[in-house]
């Protein structure tokens, strides 16, 4: 999540790659599922940040991880731009009803 660019950062994690070599990105995510992520949402943006500013008097670390996680491709986009970057064989594993993602790719050649 912590890229200026997303496209440009599978394209050179890609180039670095060994052939052969995998790619594994576990990340949060994005429910798929409407009822459960309006739920998760709610809790990701409205609770998790008072409790874990509470909890480490910090508010700053608790109110940045839901906004950078908003901004964060979906699991099929970042898929796709997997394939773009070159990775093949990609796949992507929803965890915890799509809370986080298990994503895979590997450099050919």
């Amino acid at each position: 999540r912590n890229l200026p660019n997303y496209q440009d950062g599978l394209t050179e994690l890609h180039r670095i790659l060994k052939p052969g070599g995998k790619l594994v990105i576990l990340e949060c995510s994005h429910p798929p599922y409407p009822v459960f992520r309006q739920l998760y949402d709610f809790y990701f943006n409205r609770v998790l940040p008072k409790i874990g500013g509470l909890v480490s008097g910090s508010n700053a670390a608790y109110t940045y991880l839901p906004t950078s996680v908003a901004k964060f491709p979906d699991q099929k986009t970042l898929a796709s731009m997997m394939d773009k970057a070159g990775f093949k064989d990609v796949t992507f594993q929803n965890l915890t009803g799509g809370i986080a993602a298990l994503h895979s790719g590997v450099k050919t050649g």
